[in-house]
């Protein structure tokens, strides 16, 4: 599980990078917008959630013990997508709802990578 769980944190930085970039990209053009990026937005953050949820076996089952603040970058991205979300119907009232998102990310992004960086040292 630990190999899944360190291949599959890869996979999901690498998609909410990307998710994040298209969902800016959106933002300032129209035509970039529809069910498949919005598809590929829930495919980007399932897959964090799935990585989330992994870490948590291996601490649970597995009673790995993880670096210093490696879970907590976890559990900021389980609350930015939760955030996120609930959000939604505020920043599409104000025309900000692609732009959320591809900060939204970018940020998980970012916390992927410290992650990351957190178990490198």
């Amino acid at each position: 599980m630990r190999d899944f769980h360190e291949a599959w944190g890869y996979a999901a930085i690498v998609a909410n990078g990307v998710v994040g970039i298209l969902m800016l990209a959106a933002w300032r053009f129209a035509r970039l917008r529809g069910r498949v990026a919005w598809g590929l937005v829930i495919a980007a953050e399932v897959a964090m959630m799935v990585q989330v949820l992994t870490g948590v076996l291996l601490v649970t089952v597995e009673e790995f013990e993880p670096p210093r603040f490696h879970m907590f970058y976890g559990f900021v991205a389980f609350i930015t997508v939760g955030l996120l979300y609930s959000y939604k119907y505020v920043w599409k009232a104000k025309g900000w709802l692609e732009l959320a998102y591809g900060l939204g990310g970018l940020f998980l992004m970012g916390l992927g990578i410290r992650a990351v960086l957190q178990v490198a040292t």
